[in-house]
């Protein structure tokens, strides 16, 4: 398990099944809570965050191994890896975080990583489940009934507030019936 000194999980899913838009409909929800959340997400393709004729694009393409963007709304951080065969590992991309700012991070993706997990199912999708395979999963968030009493504890997928009271009560520990 990644040792990180602020909560980790992950949500892990084959491609299609609803992870970023699950997480777009949980972070509002744990955000009315008081909890700041990180997001690191993985992504399997090359993107670019800059464009042609832009400052940053133009430092990055002229050799800046890494290039800071930063305003009074936001600041962004390239990083160009020069040796492009190795995918970045979780630890890699955690290291970029301000941790005094976040009381939990939420992973989409790094699907072999070794932390807490979601994992999500769409029975529409015909994929097989995760959770056998996967011994980090503690929960499974689905969109059917799931019969498997050697599975991990099922949420409803169409149910975020659901899945958001589990994410504060397992993995931040707070009890939802205790709270003023």
């Amino acid at each position: 398990m990644i040792e990180f000194p602020i909560p980790l999980l992950g949500f892990a899913a084959y491609s299609g099944t609803g992870k970023t838009t699950l997480l777009c409909k949980l972070i509002p929800l744990l955000k009315s809570k008081g909890i700041r959340i990180g997001v690191v997400k993985h992504a399997h393709h090359n993107f670019d965050i800059d464009h042609p004729n832009k400052d940053s694009y133009e430092l990055r393409k002229s050799g800046a191994t890494e290039i800071v963007v930063s305003s009074k709304k936001r600041t962004a951080i390239i990083v160009e890896y020069p040796d492009n065969t190795n995918e970045p590992s979780l630890e890699d991309a955690l290291e970029h975080l301000h941790l005094k700012n976040l009381d939990l991070i939420l992973v989409e993706g790094f699907k072999l990583a070794a932390l807490p997990k979601i994992e999500l199912h769409r029975v529409a999708l015909n994929k097989p489940y995760l959770y056998p395979h996967d011994k980090n999963i503690i929960a499974i968030a689905i969109d059917h009934k799931l019969d498997d009493l050697n599975s991990p504890i099922a949420l409803d997928l169409n149910k975020p507030q659901q899945i958001a009271n589990y994410i504060e009560e397992m993995i931040l520990g707070k009890n939802q019936h205790k709270r003023a």
